[in-house]
């Protein structure tokens, strides 16, 4: 079970199911990648073109913490992914790369066909109310709805735009 439909939950769940797990990932929106679809408007910058080692420098706090995830999937392992889905990507003058064309939403609509195709399930308007561990698993619980899952990933995001759902609600629970 992901719960969250973001980019982050959308990769957790492209994962998971690419290993073999069946995945269903609850979002409280009606829709997937609300906040993916917001960050296109402005062209999609995927990532950048720049060196690995000055990339990592970008998180120079947490580069230890960084550095095994951002080596597994760096900047060359996006492109890839973006070409693997349809999309080729080109790089900016200012180093930027970006999707062709520039806009999130045929992209995303790529990815859930592709997630799709893999076996994922959508349970939409389903809001997170809580988590219970049973001997079998973890049950969490949407209002009236309930999903058992041997694991759960919560890909909820901070609380930067709420009006896409990133409201940070969850963190009590």
């Amino acid at each position: 079970l992901i719960v969250g439909g973001g980019p982050a939950g959308l990769f957790a769940a492209e994962n998971a199911a690419s290993e073999g797990a069946r995945v269903v990932i609850a979002d409280s929106k009606p829709s997937v990648g609300r906040k993916f679809l917001v960050a296109g408007k402005s062209g999609l910058n995927l990532t950048n073109d720049e060196p690995f080692e000055a990339f990592l420098d970008r998180y120079a706090q947490s580069s230890t913490r960084m550095s095994q995830p951002l080596r597994q999937f760096d900047n060359t392992a996006l492109r890839a992914w973006a070409d693997g889905l349809g999309f080729s990507t080109f790089v900016s003058a200012g180093g930027k790369v970006f999707p062709d064309p520039m806009k999130a939403a045929p992209l995303l609509r790529a990815w859930i066909r592709r997630l799709r195709g893999m076996g994922v399930e959508f349970a939409m308007r389903h809001q997170l109310t809580g988590l219970k561990c049973a001997s079998n698993g973890v049950m969490g619980q949407f209002g009236e709805s309930e999903i058992m899952a041997d694991a759960v990933i919560l890909a909820l995001g901070g609380a930067s735009w709420p009006k896409t759902g990133s409201t940070a609600s969850w963190l009590p629970l």
